[in-house]
This record gives structure tokens, sequence and C-alpha cells, in this order.
């Protein structure tokens, strides 16, 4: 009985062959099928595993190395849009609100050079305390 190692191909005589690309497709359609997998192609056939992958690379459907596929869920980019339309918002009352301080500083400073009054250094000053005021108020009736 013969066995593999009668009809295996010397290194020289693998280099020499050359397989038709429907023979190419055809292997590739057995192992996208399950039909056989890359290592029984690659053993059957004398070829290595990388040109069976290259195979795998040129002629599958499913097989494709350098194809990324991204799905992003309906909901992500809904919530995206709205997270961003938020942060707008924010930054529209924030402009808004330095707007007012901005004002608010100049009519302080305003206020100082026409009364005369050093409004800033009151402002900065303790409180009084609630007890203080009543006396103060009793003395002064």
């Amino acid at each position: 009985m013969a066995t593999r190692e009668q009809f295996a191909l010397s290194a020289v005589e693998r280099r020499k062959r050359r397989f038709s690309d429907e023979f190419k497709k055809q292997k590739v359609k057995e192992i996208e099928l399950k039909q056989t997998t890359v290592l029984e192609v690659s053993r059957a056939y004398q070829v290595s595993t990388k040109n069976v992958y290259c195979w795998l690379e040129k002629y599958g459907k499913s097989y494709k190395k350098d194809v990324r596929l991204i799905v992003e869920m309906e909901s992500d980019t809904k919530m995206l849009l709205e997270l961003k339309a938020k942060i707008a918002e924010l930054e529209r009352v924030i402009g808004q609100k330095q707007l007012t301080i901005d004002f608010q500083a100049k009519m302080i400073d305003l206020a100082e050079e026409v009364y005369g009054v050093d409004i800033k250094k009151k402002l900065e000053s303790k409180p009084l305390s609630t007890s203080g005021s009543t006396e103060n108020n009793s003395n002064a009736v």
C-alpha cells in the first residue's frame, strides 16, 4: 500500500507548482463551510498554513483581516448628541454668568468713583453680629 511519504514532493518541486484560482477558491469555500480546516488543507497539499491564510484573505468572504467593523448602538449615538447639546448649553450659561459678574464688577467700580465710597472694602469686612445690631437699634430709639 502506498504511503503519503512516497508521494511527498521535494522542496524544489513544491516551489515550482502553482495552484489554480479555482482550486484555491474551492478550498477556501470548504474552510468557510467548516468542512475542513486550514491545518488539514496545509497537510494534505503540502502548503504552508501562511499560504492557506493568504488564500483566505484573498478569496474568502468572511475572512477580512484588515477590515474592522465598528458597531455603535443607536442609543449610544443619541446619548452622545444629547451630551454634546448639554455641554453647549452649559457653556452658554457660563458665558452669561461671566458677563453678569463682569457687569457687576464694573458697576461697583463706577459707584465707588461717583459716590467716593469704598464698596469693595465694606463687602469684604466681617458682617455685624445679630446681637450687636439689635443693641444698636434699641439705643437709637
